[in-house]
């Protein structure tokens, strides 16, 4: 216990330091301001669009379904010029992505691990032609680097998020895996030195699968995974081991049916999480999205809002034929942003002078209204003056 209080401060302190200088490294290196911004803005471009992701994965699996052809003698010897200029195609765009990718961001292009990757495969796809150059084309293992050339479909990892999400969640099970995986081992070690014991005896033991440890791990291997445990557990029973039987068992239920289905629950207990993190991821983008699209349609109601108001400063057009016109210019796809637009500064002018209008409006309608009063009331002293003097003319 005091060494580990004396040894831990040393440790947190030199992954600190180390920490603080590749910060201080890449503070240094950003001061450097780059003459090719334009050059670079358009390479970037490039690399996030669309016809260019199309592009990659289109090579990528080309080149997969080309590596499929070429294992067969038949087509191999007949298009064997065909594949031979594929081969140089599909190099060269691997080349080509990686040197775009490191152009555009030289530093942080290393810290991204698919990156590396990309870096790792590039490397591989140079062994076979490093090997003929040294060793010539009858090198024992150039079978080998030829093999290994089917790693190239792993730069689709990258260009898949869906691939990306289901490594993310294995990686997050690796310590929860590694706990289990070393029960199941302690649980075969104990198991193997009792299972060599019981059945490994020279005189009438089960020598080829108990009679060493090795042995018996791979037996009990077998025994776990449930494949062909009945003829180990026939061959048990013809040497009369009664105690096979519940050996057998014992071990089949803690292995398999515990352990085994422990280490599948984890593995779907983490790749559910993370299903439910890109589901997020996706709903944060949408909504970014969203919001970006709402962005460039208030600009765009801004400027006619302004443009509303120029025009009738400097017009002297009325208010109501401005909007008039500008409903003639809209369409019925046009969306239209009530929140955030109802509070910017030309909105509310055009707001105010609008119920000024409407105020006027109202005021020469009250003032109509106080006339047409005014008139009825003159009626109406009128009227029994014309009835009596009519009523006069009448008596006399």
């Amino acid at each position: 216990m005091s060494q580990y209080f004396h040894h831990n401060p040393v440790r947190v302190m030199s992954s600190s330091l180390f920490g603080t200088a590749s910060e201080a490294l890449y503070a240094r290196l950003k001061k450097f301001k780059r003459k090719d911004v334009e050059c670079q803005k358009f390479f970037r471009k490039v690399l996030k669009s669309s016809f260019f992701r199309v592009l990659m994965i289109t090579a990528i699996t080309t080149n997969a379904a080309f590596m499929v052809l070429e294992t067969d003698y038949n087509i191999h010897y007949r298009m064997f010029r065909l594949f031979e200029i594929s081969e140089i195609l599909f190099v060269s765009i691997y080349i080509c992505e990686f040197l775009m990718k490191v152009y555009v961001d030289p530093i942080k292009y290393w810290s991204d691990g698919y990156n590396l990757l990309d870096v790792v495969i590039i490397f591989i796809i140079s062994i076979p032609y490093t090997l003929r150059k040294i060793k010539g084309q009858l090198y024992k293992n150039l079978n080998i680097a030829d093999g290994i050339q089917s790693l190239r479909i792993l730069k689709l990892i990258s260009y898949s998020r869906g691939i990306r999400t289901l490594i993310t969640a294995v990686g997050q099970t690796v310590y929860t895996v590694a706990s289990v995986l070393t029960l199941l081992f302690v649980l075969m070690y104990i198991f193997a030195i009792l299972g060599f014991c019981l059945f490994g005896v020279v005189e009438r033991g089960d020598l080829n699968n108990w009679g060493n440890l090795a042995s018996a791990f791979f037996t009990l291997f077998s025994l776990a995974t449930v494949d062909g445990w009945t003829n180990l557990q026939e061959q048990l029973d013809e040497r009369k081991f009664t105690i096979s039987r519940a050996f057998t068992i014992l071990f089949i239920l803690l292995a398999s049916f515990i352990f085994l289905n422990m280490f599948v629950g984890v593995m779907i207990m983490h790749t559910e999480d993370s299903i439910k993190k890109f589901q997020r991821e996706l709903m944060v983008e949408r909504h970014v999205t969203l919001l970006e699209e709402k962005q460039v349609i208030l600009r765009r109601q801004q400027e006619e809002v302004n443009r509303l108001i120029t025009t009738q400063k400097t017009g002297g057009k009325n208010f109501t034929e401005l909007v008039e016109e500008f409903k003639k210019t809209l369409r019925h796809t046009d969306p239209m942003v009530l929140d955030d637009f109802g509070t910017s500064l030309p909105f509310v002018d055009v707001y105010l002078s609008t119920l000024d209008n409407q105020d006027n409006t109202l005021k020469k309608l009250q003032e109509l209204y106080y006339e047409i009063v005014n008139v009825l009331c003159l009626m109406l002293e009128d009227l029994p003056q014309e009835k009596s003097s009519h009523s006069s003319e009448l008596l006399i």
